[in-house]
């Protein structure tokens, strides 16, 4: 990659533990085909909005990952999330309403189920919307196909991607022991991008 810029992937998509297993699977990925994750959780600054932090991370990325499956309702207080859309339009109007290299960014949607968004979110009709069933072969699989069309070939098939990925699953309980990382502990962001940092370091 040329610049920082055109490395930086965006991640917009649920941060809880239902959705860990898709997350580290668009983690890995990003990693493997040689790219940088980015995302509103990679630093904590109270004096820093979260919303200006979302904005000055999408200026800095040319390719954004955006997560809508998450439509249910909140346990706690029945009512659905709406910050993957919000981010997603973010990401878009940046896109749309910017001259230079931001008019030129990649954005990636995904959901859950084929033609499931056109019930919630009909505006983004159109576009390709990928789907992964919550199964994170076939996110991987997708996310790879969308990278390697963007980057004009030459990324490890996503079948190599996936057996990499299902190695390191077998491999991170033993890196988590050796960060000092325990599995009652709430992991960050960071948490997980320094695990898969330290496999490929111990494959390489």
């Amino acid at each position: 990659m040329s610049t920082d810029y055109e490395a930086s992937v965006f991640i917009n998509c649920p941060f809880d533990s239902q959705f860990e297993p898709l997350f580290e699977a668009i983690l890995f990925t990003i990693y493997k085909c040689g790219l940088k994750p980015r995302c509103a959780l990679e630093h904590d600054d109270a004096g820093e909005t979260r919303i200006d932090k979302i904005n000055s991370i999408i200026a800095d990325c040319k390719y954004g990952i955006h997560d809508i499956s998450r439509t249910e309702l909140d346990t706690h207080n029945s009512l659905p999330r709406f910050n993957m859309p919000l981010e997603l339009g973010l990401f878009l109007g940046c896109k749309n309403f910017s001259t230079g290299r931001s008019s030129e960014k990649i954005t990636i949607i995904f959901d859950s189920v084929p033609y499931r968004y056109m019930q919630f979110i009909s505006d983004i009709s159109g576009q390709d919307i990928k789907t992964h069933n919550n199964n994170p072969q076939i996110l991987i699989q997708n996310l790879r196909s969308s990278f390697n069309t963007n980057l004009g070939g030459g990324l490890p098939g996503a079948t190599a991607i996936y057996n990499d990925y299902t190695a390191y699953q077998l491999l991170k309980p033993t890196i988590k022991n050796n960060l000092n990382l325990h599995d009652d502990d709430d992991l960050t962001y960071s948490d997980h991008v320094q695990i898969i940092q330290q496999w490929m370091r111990l494959i390489s």
